[in-house]
Parts: structure tokens; sequence; C-alpha cells
């Protein structure tokens, strides 16, 4: 689950990290009270939506007036920002966040994320803050640099001193740094994130002194996993960011990702999933879905998952693969049988299944009187699918 910037920094303030000062609105009629308040002759209005890119993309605009302050609020608002990382659908911009401006002598980056690789919780700094850090790495990979922590120790001091004096800092922006670390450190465990991002972490050119380190945006990203623990997190949740299928699913405890081809997917366990996506592609069709169904589904969770697959107006087929260990064959075809009935589904479905239970499964979809396609072999299963879609 993601934050917007102006919640990430709100998680940052009760830390006690000083961030730029920000007023978030919903209408450009707003725009002249967030600028009073701030005080100030420019501001900057950013877009909230998840994904990054955003000022490439337009969704960051600097102005000098509240004329065109409100100019800006009243086109992004209400529209849909397209990104690099949300292309093509993009995603709502239903807020804004007008901060002040600050004078700005260095960029540089730090973000704290789970290698697991490394099997540990990793620290990513790089001076060429501002940048997609995916193309630094790519173009300049000399200028990452990683610290990863040991649990039993937690984030050390000279880990942080290490990181600073690779960004370039001097001074008390040493220890500065080193306490901004630690405490993000803190905020990633008792938060549960999955991935805390400053870009940019900003050294402020204000005349005093060697400048302050602050950060200029946040991207958070909460494990979805642990909000169970994380109720006021799991509360501030904006569902409108993502597909509304994916909000559905999620309300119903099921794991789905829309994609972009025509042949639904219905499959218990991740990497079953992926392998029956890889076999429909190599079989010349495109899956419209990820979904898993998980171990512990019931008929009636199976009965929800295939009607939000349904819900999906490009799913010209449907491919259900269940092998049935905690998941019995049974459950997963009354639970078929239940939604094909309750939808009325015209479009053709194919279902193979093995394991548990799986001659009582097949003879419910036999005698259910529902057109249902059946096969015993996963590769089978891809190709029919493909086929009643006009493919290959």
């Amino acid at each position: 689950m993601n934050l917007h910037e102006y919640q990430a920094k709100a998680v940052l303030r009760d830390y006690g990290i000083s961030t730029p000062r920000g007023v978030v609105v919903s209408g450009a009629e707003q725009c002249a009270a967030a600028v009073a308040e701030l005080g100030g002759t420019a501001w900057v209005a950013k877009a909230q939506i998840h994904a990054g890119g955003r000022g490439k993309a337009g969704g960051v605009k600097l102005v000098r007036s509240v004329e065109d302050l409100a100019a800006a609020a009243g086109a992004l608002l209400g529209s849909r920002l397209t990104t690099y990382q949300n292309a093509p659908d993009g995603q709502p911009v239903s807020q804004l966040l007008i901060e002040e401006t600050l004078p700005i002598a260095r960029e540089l980056y730090l973000s704290i994320t789970v290698d697991r690789a490394a099997e540990r919780i990793g620290f990513v700094a790089s001076a060429a803050g501002g940048m997609e850090i995916e193309e630094v790495a790519r173009s300049s990979p000399e200028k990452i640099l990683k610290e990863w922590v040991n649990p039993v120790t937690g984030f050390m001091d000279y880990q942080g001193r290490n990181l600073a004096f690779g960004l370039g800092l001097e001074g008390e922006q040493i220890g500065a740094f080193v306490k901004l670390a630690k405490t993000l450190y803190k905020v990633f465990l008792e938060k549960d994130l999955a991935l805390l991002e400053i870009n940019p972490l900003i050294v402020t050119a204000d005349g005093t002194g060697l400048g302050r380190l602050l950060p200029l945006d946040c991207k958070m990203g909460v494990e979805d996993n642990a909000l169970y623990r994380q109720k006021a997190l799991a509360a501030i949740a904006d569902e409108t960011q993502i597909d509304p299928k994916e909000a559905e699913a999620h309300a119903h405890e099921v794991n789905y990702i829309a994609l972009n081809g025509n042949i639904g997917c219905m499959v218990n366990g991740a990497g079953l999933a992926m392998a029956t996506m890889d076999l429909i592609k190599l079989s010349g069709g495109m899956p419209a879905n990820f979904l898993d169904v998980g171990g512990g589904a019931t008929a009636a969770t199976v009965a929800q998952a295939f009607k939000i697959i349904l819900s999906d107006p490009n799913v010209k087929a449907v491919l259900i693969n269940i092998f049935g260990g905690i998941m019995r064959c049974d459950v997963i075809a009354q639970g078929v049988i239940d939604a094909v009935k309750e939808v009325g589904v015209t479009i053709p479905v194919v279902v193979r299944l093995e394991g548990t239970n799986v001659d009582l499964g097949r003879k419910m979809l036999a005698e259910s009187g529902l057109s249902i396609l059946a096969s015993d072999d996963l590769n089978a299963a891809a190709r029919m699918a493909v086929a009643a879609v006009g493919g290959n």
C-alpha cells in the first residue's frame, strides 16, 4: 500500500523530521487560503498520485501568483496524470500539495528498502539526487552507495558516516545525516514499510553555513501483509489510485493485478500463476490479469474472484488453473459454478484441475450443466483458452 507524498511527510514529522511547509488542497478555490497560510512569493504545486516521474509529466508546477496557482490547480485537479511509471492509463489527481519554495544548494538521493538477495534491510544513497535512480544505476553505477543493516545491531553510526562521506557532506551535516538516517530506519521498522524513498534530499542554500538537510519529496510503501497492525495507515489508503478491480480484490483478500490482455486467469499460488501466464503468452495469447486465490479461499471467495475477472470488459475467455493442495478442487469447482450462474457468463471458460478432490471437482463441473471446457493438461488448457479468443 502506497502513501501520498503529503501523508508520508506527515509520518516523518511525527518522528521529529523537518519537512517543507505545505498545505493540501482539493479545489482551486482553496489556493488563496493556502498561499495566505504559507506566505512567500513563490510556491510549488504537486499532484498527489502514487507514481514517480510527476515533474516530467507536468504534475509539479512552480508558480509565483495566486492566479497562476489557481490555474494550475484547475488544470491538474480532476485530470489523470500519466507518467513513465503508470502509463498508459495514468492515475486521477484529486489533491495537490502546495509547498513553500526553498533555496537548494544540492540534491541527494536516499532510500531504504528490503534487499532480498542480501536478506537484509538496505540503505541506498547517491549524490545524483533529483534523478531517476534506475537511470543513475545504469549510467553511473559508481555513484550508488549502499549499506546493509545487521538486524541484531540495527543501523550503526559508522554506516551513516560512510554514506555521509560518500555524499560529500561535511561538518555538522555529517551528524545531521546520521541522525536523519537512524530516524528513517526507525520509521521503516515501526511502520512496516517496504520502501522509504527521499528523492531529493536537499541541502539548503539559505546563508546559514553549510545548509540544512530536508526531504523535498518522500515516497512510502507499506507492506500489505502488515496492515492489520498499521490500522492508522490502512485507514488513509487512497484506493482511487489503483484499478477498481484491484481495490475490490483487496477488499476480499484476493491477490489481483490487472494486465492488458484478453484471457482472464484464476490460479492458486503466485508461481503457478506466473507459469500459467507464461504459457498463455507462449501459446500466442495475452493474459488479462494475475489472480491468486491463495490456499485458504472458500467457495464464496472463488466466486467473488471470478466476478472480478469478468468485470474487465477486455476479458474474452477465462482460464482456471488449480492445483489442489491446501485448496481443494471441489471448493474451486463450487465457486466457479456459483459465479457462472450468478453472473450469467457468455464467454468460454477453460478449467484445468489437479490435486486434492480432483475427481469430485471435475464431476461437479461436468454435472453442472454449464458450458465449461475441461482439460487435464496445462499446456492444452492454455492453447484452448487462446483458441477461444481467436488466437493460435
